[in-house]
């Protein structure tokens, strides 16, 4: 098994950031031992029936990080998520930094190329972002070293990111009482997503990690930190030792009666090509397609 192991001694400063419209959580994590810092899954703002795009919520992160005196060194997508946009480009003309997203991102595009008709023109060689990260690579933010551990089954392209004794796990996990994420959009794979939640509960006990998202379950509070071992005793998908073959019949009758997610046709059009919105047409107006009978 490749060996994804950070200095445990290292804790980076975790800053989130709650978005209740979408109920995402993202992230500033600052390195304990300079200014630098990454900021992971961003949110940009959307009113879908007015089709009126703002930045409050990514505002809140760059208002956070210049009053804090940080430098931006990257810009980390865990994967293409289906159920908010991302304010990438919006922070890196803000603040610079390197969008980074996982290899597989490239198996995305084409799959959701062919289902929004973008032709031939478009490349489908991730060259909207700055980095691809491999399964393993390693990069820095500040002097903490950072590991992509690729982490597919919601996703082809997901990835989760550990610095130091953090792990942001983008949509693999949910805390112990959400339990784990659908994996029935295309390319997505219950028993894959079986494996990677494996690799992630095979990191140390005390590892602290990050979900993307929270729902609230049964009415609490909305939470985002947990730790490996919580996770591998109580997530009530997967916690206990519950098999592969358990996992895959409950992921699959569960996904079947699952909604689209509201925000999915504007999302992955945009978060395909690292959020940036479509080309103006003749008159000025972006537009974005509704491909019908396809999702």
């Amino acid at each position: 098994m490749r060996d994804y192991a950070t200095d445990m001694t290292v804790k980076p400063e975790v800053q989130a950031f709650f978005d209740e419209a979408t109920n995402t959580i993202s992230y500033v994590v600052k390195d304990p031992n300079s200014n630098a810092c990454a900021v992971i899954d961003s949110v940009m703002d959307i009113d879908y029936a007015a089709g009126r795009i703002t930045y409050e919520h990514a505002d809140q992160m760059i208002d956070y990080i210049r009053k804090n005196g940080l430098e931006l060194e990257w810009i980390i997508e865990t994967h293409v998520h289906a159920d908010h946009l991302s304010a990438a480009p919006y922070i890196q003309q803000q603040l610079g930094g390197k969008i980074g997203i996982g290899e597989n991102i490239t198996i995305v595009q084409d799959v959701f190329g062919k289902i929004f008709n973008e032709g031939t023109e478009w490349k489908r060689d991730g060259s909207e972002f700055d980095k691809l990260f491999k399964d393993g690579d390693t990069y820095q933010i500040g002097t903490m070293k950072a590991v992509a551990m690729h982490t597919p089954g919601h996703t082809p392209a997901c990835m989760t990111h550990i610095i130091g004794d953090a792990a942001f796990v983008g949509d693999t996990l949910f805390m112990p009482d959400g339990g784990s994420a659908r994996a029935d959009f295309p390319g997505g794979d219950a028993g894959q997503l079986y494996d990677s939640i494996q690799k992630i509960l095979a990191l140390p006990d005390e590892t602290r990690l990050f979900m993307c998202h929270d729902y609230g379950p049964n009415g609490r509070d909305i939470q985002w930190e947990t730790t490996v071992a919580e996770e591998r005793e109580h997530n009530i998908h997967v916690g206990k030792g519950k098999t592969r073959e358990d996992f895959i019949k409950f992921r699959t009758e569960r996904d079947a009666q699952l909604a689209m997610p509201r925000l999915i046709i504007p999302s992955i059009q945009v978060n395909m090509k690292a959020g940036k919105l479509p080309e103006p047409d003749d008159s000025g107006t972006r537009m974005l397609k509704v491909p019908l009978n396809k999702l």
